[in-house]
């Protein structure tokens, strides 16, 4: 049996928006995979151009479209007594990140959103036994978020659905006044993460990639290292997200429906960057003084999904339907505007340990991850391998040091996550991270696909930022607020 809390990073929502996630990934499924029908079904009249989804028509040079607004970068929250927060999707995460909420104070949920009206009940019953009153519920069809949405009474809006919802949901919380934070991926198309960047301008909401992993333990104290200097100047760094999801995917009482199962007959590239070059970005202060220009991506066969099938799904199952284009392992190359290197990897479908990477290398030396060994210059001149945890006490993020035992999943940080959100809410502070920096983590998606579509020719890298990345700023490594 799958334990939720055991597994090292989230699989999204088993709710019931997957019922229709399912029919809209099913109509293109195999319709030839042009990245203008990403995430929202058949084709519609005003589906983009695919090479404006692609990256290669935000004019000369992959110029950004002209803003519509003005920029979110530095944006702090209104500060607020008590955060009402609004949950959509209360599947295997939302039903498990409910908990994390209600754990924070100053933070009440108001109301929840699921079609399957047990896991909605499950979660209202949370709500109650908090101590807090019961949530509106809203669990009437596929659409019944926009009601959510629209209340008065909200101030975040906390998305854990099926990818293909992410923008629409994204979209609708911001136009109706809401700050909003969606599971990863954000959008998965180019165009859709415009959309995003433009309405969090225009509307003065922000928008956020709820990016667990940049919380984690190691990448926080890598995070602070390598702003001290520790690994001197930055070369490269790579992030992966190798996780043996097949048994998962074939499981009709963990995914009530199969639809991210279907995502792999629809796209070979990078399904699921995120928690590989969130944290890596972070490092590097992407978007903070450097940027990812460009992409490349190479993927192998995609065998891995067919071959489970054969030997563990009976004749007669719906998957025997299903063609598999994913690559069971894509590899992608991002170069920096500063000219560093980060390598991705993706691979669900293969059997092998888990492994995020997480490395970084500089002039001074190199961290990596799965297990954690360091080997910097002067401390470690022998060709062996150092022990990080010596690095602890120095360099520790201050989130850590205040809750060394975090509860919940993921080792902790999805607390964490939750906590630092919260707290910046509440206290009136600009968000560790923004819609520029999710924009620029999810845009792989779409890109490695049309890289390895190319025989791996470079993609460009949109600057969601317009030109302001090149000036330094505070990310991830934040300081403790003189409040609590």
């Amino acid at each position: 049996m799958h334990d939720e809390n055991a597994t090292p990073v989230p699989d999204e929502s088993t709710d019931g928006h997957s019922r229709r996630a399912v029919l809209r990934t099913a109509g293109i499924a195999g319709a030839g995979l042009g990245l203008g029908t990403f995430a929202g079904g058949t084709a519609r009249a005003d589906t983009p151009d695919p090479a404006r989804t692609a990256g290669a028509a935000e004019g000369p040079a992959g110029a950004a479209p002209a803003r519509k607004g003005k920029t979110m970068i530095g944006v702090p929250f209104e500060a607020r007594s008590t955060v009402r927060v609004g949950m959509i999707g209360l599947g295997n995460r939302g039903g498990g990140m409910i908990d994390l909420f209600l754990a924070q104070s100053g933070v009440r949920v108001v109301a929840l959103c699921d079609p399957a009206k047990d896991k909605t009940a499950a979660a209202a019953k949370k709500v109650v036994a908090a101590g807090q009153p019961a949530p509106a519920t809203y669990t009437n069809g596929d659409n019944d978020f926009e009601k959510l949405c629209a209340r008065g009474d909200i101030d975040f809006v906390y998305v854990a659905t099926p990818w293909d919802w992410h923008f629409e949901m994204a979209k609708t919380a911001m136009l109706n006044g809401k700050h909003v934070g969606v599971e990863c991926p954000l959008a998965l198309r180019l165009d859709h993460l415009w959309e995003l960047v433009d309405l969090s301008e225009r509307t003065r909401r922000h928008c956020m990639q709820l990016e667990n992993c940049c919380y984690g333990k190691n990448e926080m104290r890598v995070l602070r290292m390598a702003h001290a200097g520790k690994f001197g100047d930055l070369l490269h760094g790579a992030g992966a997200y190798n996780h043996d999801l097949r048994q998962l995917m074939f499981d009709p009482t963990y995914y009530a429906t199969p639809w991210r199962r279907l995502w792999h007959t629809r796209l070979r590239g990078d399904l699921y960057p995120n928690h590989g070059f969130g944290p890596v970005a972070n490092y590097m202060d992407v978007n903070r003084g450097d940027r990812a220009t460009h992409i490349s991506s190479f993927g192998t066969p995609a065998l891995g999904l067919a071959e489970y099938r054969k030997a563990h799904m009976p004749p007669g199952d719906p998957s025997w339907k299903e063609t598999y284009i994913e690559s069971d392992r894509t590899v992608s190359l991002v170069q920096t505007a500063k000219g560093r290197v980060i390598r991705l990897e993706h691979d669900v479908s293969t059997p092998h340990p888990y492994s995020r990477v997480n490395s970084l290398g500089g002039t001074k030396g190199l961290f990596e991850d799965y297990p954690a060994r360091i080997y910097i210059e002067p401390d470690h001149t022998d060709d062996q391998w150092g022990d990080f945890s010596k690095y602890a006490a120095e360099f520790d993020h201050w989130l850590w040091k205040e809750h060394a035992n975090p509860p919940g999943g993921h080792g902790g940080m999805d607390y964490l996550l939750v906590f630092r959100l919260m707290q910046c809410i509440r206290l009136g502070l600009v968000p560790d991270f923004d819609v520029y920096d999710g924009a620029t983590w999810t845009a792989p998606v779409p890109l490695s696909h049309a890289s390895i579509k190319a025989k791996g020719a470079p993609q460009e890298i949109p600057d969601f930022t317009r030109g302001l990345w090149r000036k330094a700023r505070p990310g991830m490594d934040s300081e403790k607020p003189k409040a609590s």
